[in-house]
């Protein structure tokens, strides 16, 4: 498996394979969600530009460097906020969505972030309970920092409140960055409109072992 930063011209192919992740949703009878529009390509290009997008391919695969998952992250307070996360559940089960978080949390230790941090459905099988078992805890109200409380807004506007949700944190270990590198990034002042200048570099592939994949399950 390998991680790298999104192409231009993965983002259609992002597109897709986040109406396919939504599917498995409609099961569960959460029909908004599998019918919400994938994110659009204005947005996820804001994403690419400020390196904030990284997507997983199988070079051995049929596909080749075709992306199977892809992850968006921002900045908020301390910690390396996931967006959203989602693999194509044609290649579920294959540890993909656990690398992906894995190469974000070496990320942003390497920025001098804290933690990463996300917000997903509480009784979503492959939501809450599948990061719970990779090492995030639930936070309480009293522990919501302010862009968490900002983030829950905008959910709750967009009708996400109408299953439970929660607020998720996996505290990471510091990692001295290189004296070019500054050890901490700011903010964006709206990742979802604006396109940032590039706060992460392109790292190398990582790898990790895999029991299950989340789907759709940072927003």
């Amino acid at each position: 498996m390998r991680i790298r930063s999104a192409r231009r011209s993965d983002l259609p192919l992002l597109q897709d394979i986040e109406r396919a992740a939504g599917e498995p949703f409609r099961a569960l009878g959460m029909a908004f969600v599998a019918d919400d529009d994938p994110p659009p390509l204005d947005l996820l290009e804001g994403y690419r530009q400020a390196d904030r997008c990284w997507v997983a391919t199988d070079p051995l695969s049929p596909t080749g460097d075709r992306p199977l998952g892809y992850v968006l992250a921002d900045p908020v307070d301390d910690a390396l906020h996931i967006e959203q996360v989602s693999v194509h559940p044609a290649a579920a089960r294959r540890g993909i969505g656990r690398e992906l978080i894995a190469h974000l949390a070496g990320v942003a230790a390497r920025c001098g972030m804290t933690a990463l941090t996300l917000t997903t459905f509480t009784d979503v099988p492959w939501n809450a309970p599948y990061y719970a078992r990779i090492g995030f805890r639930v936070l309480s109200e009293e522990e919501l920092t302010d862009g968490l409380r900002a983030i829950r807004g905008e959910e709750a506007q967009h009708g996400l409140d109408r299953w439970p949700r929660v607020c998720m944190r996996r505290d990471l270990a510091s990692v001295p960055p290189p004296e070019d590198r500054p050890a901490s990034v700011p903010p964006p002042k709206d990742a979802r409109t604006v396109a940032q200048p590039q706060l992460f570099p392109d790292t190398s592939e990582t790898s990790g072992a895999a029991e299950t994949v989340a789907v759709g399950g940072g927003a």
